[in-house]
């Protein structure tokens, strides 16, 4: 008996840590601007939650009168006011999915909500009519219901909407509570303050998240156009490169073989000439095409250090990077650099990275570089194409390519080149 209770909490713990591993993956996965829409939404979720036990559930504990019509009055008070969280919690990701332009709000979606202020404000007003709870309980309890409300309501119609409504409604409700106690003239001024509080409260609450999270996505995007333009303008320049390379000798070309073509439709032997420069002109364009591409694929190890550093560093990401000098070949170089470009992008793209070191040494036998960063995320090492990629390159010249995980949340890449050729 003893085994079989022993395996089953052996199992159920190995199940409860499958579950928290795989959360934990699903939020490394996720980018930052991802990480903080989360957050917000989750603080967004617990608040009306938070503000409903300490602003309504404990007053009412023990400023209720003792009675049966304000018990009956507040436990309706109570489940009006955890039927509004729910509302609420419910509202939170539309609202916000509105604000952010993705989606128009569904219809109907502030019905319910309203129609759950409307009722907790009437039994609000009816306790303190009927004497039911003590001027602090009224004024914590209004607070708690309209934030329930407001913080959602913030997102989804403009400030200066928002804020006529909320002095409309403090005006109803200053109104029907003085109607209902006209010998408390300081309960009723608490009350209008309290409203005011919970209003600004709320709108600043739900549009400052809000906004922080339509500026960091705005960044996300900014980064998206960025990267795009640069893919354009390095294609822009391959091009213009190629124009200039081809575009006067296939119009030499042209001409040559025209005057060719009207030649040998004269007979003269001349046309054999002009297609043998023609011949020439082409495998010269050839070789050219072949130098422009070779430039194209080629890049430079100093420089790919720099912009590494210097993008990581705009990140956000401390970038340490150490290169002893040394003159090597070109093909080396340039697998090399093409290794730091693409570690890079790694580092930016997978995983929450803070640190980042990146190293060059040459040895007697090989000339070996390491980028090894923290944060690693689950997919740094999936062996993507970009990796695979790199080692074809480092395979043209001799060189080998490792990556993977190094300790619980770091990432090793090391490109292996031997010394064949190089000076130090």
């Amino acid at each position: 008996m003893l085994e079989e209770i022993a395996s089953h909490a052996g199992t159920r713990g190995r199940g409860l840590g499958r579950i928290r591993a795989l959360r934990e993956r699903h939020w490394r996965v996720r980018s930052k601007a991802e990480r903080v829409e989360l957050t917000t939404l989750g603080m967004w979720h617990l608040s009306p939650w938070l503000l409903t036990v300490s602003w309504l559930l404990m007053p009412l504990i023990g400023g209720l009168r003792h009675r049966p019509v304000p018990l009956v009055l507040g436990a309706l008070l109570l489940l009006v006011g955890a039927a509004q969280c729910v509302a609420a919690g419910r509202l939170t990701r539309p609202a916000l999915e509105r604000y952010l332009g993705r989606a128009p709000l569904p219809g109907r979606a502030l019905w319910t909500p309203a129609a759950l202020l409307g009722t907790a404000l009437a039994l609000i007003v009816a306790l303190t009519a009927l004497d039911g709870v003590d001027s602090w309980t009224a004024r914590l309890a209004v607070g708690a219901v309209l934030m329930a409300f407001g913080q959602p309501y913030a997102l989804l119609v403009p400030m200066a909407v928002y804020l006529r409504q909320a002095g409309a409604l403090t005006v109803v409700l200053v109104a029907a509570l003085g109607l209902a106690r006209p010998d408390d003239g300081a309960g009723v001024l608490g009350v209008a303050l309290t409203v005011a509080f919970a209003v600004l409260l709320a709108l600043g609450a739900g549009r400052s998240g809000a906004w922080t999270l339509s500026v960091l996505w705005e960044a996300e995007r900014a980064r998206e156009v960025e990267a795009r333009l640069a893919v354009a303008e390095e294609r822009l320049r391959f091009g213009r490169d190629l124009h200039d390379v081809l575009g006067r000798n296939l119009s030499v070309i042209s001409l040559k073989s025209e005057l060719a073509v009207q030649l040998a439709r004269r007979g003269r032997p001349e046309a054999v000439e002009q297609m043998t420069e023609v011949q020439r002109i082409a495998q010269e364009s050839q070789r050219e095409v072949r130098e422009v591409v070779r430039g194209y694929r080629e890049a430079d190890l100093r420089a790919e250090l720099a912009g590494a550093k210097g993008v990581l560093g705009a990140a956000g990401i401390e970038c340490a990077v150490r290169a002893e000098d040394a003159v090597l070949p070109v093909p080396v170089q340039s697998a090399l650099a093409w290794v730091v470009r693409e570690a890079a992008t790694n580092v930016l793209r997978h995983g929450d990275a803070r640190h980042c070191a990146v190293e060059l040494v040459t040895g007697k036998d090989h000339v070996v570089l390491t980028v090894e960063n923290d944060g690693a995320g689950e997919a740094a090492g999936n062996g993507g194409s970009g990796l695979a990629g790199l080692r074809e390159r480092l395979a043209a010249v001799g060189g080998t390519l490792t990556a993977g995980p190094e300790g619980e949340d770091r990432f090793r890449l090391e490109a292996r080149v031997p010394m064949d050729g190089v000076t130090a």
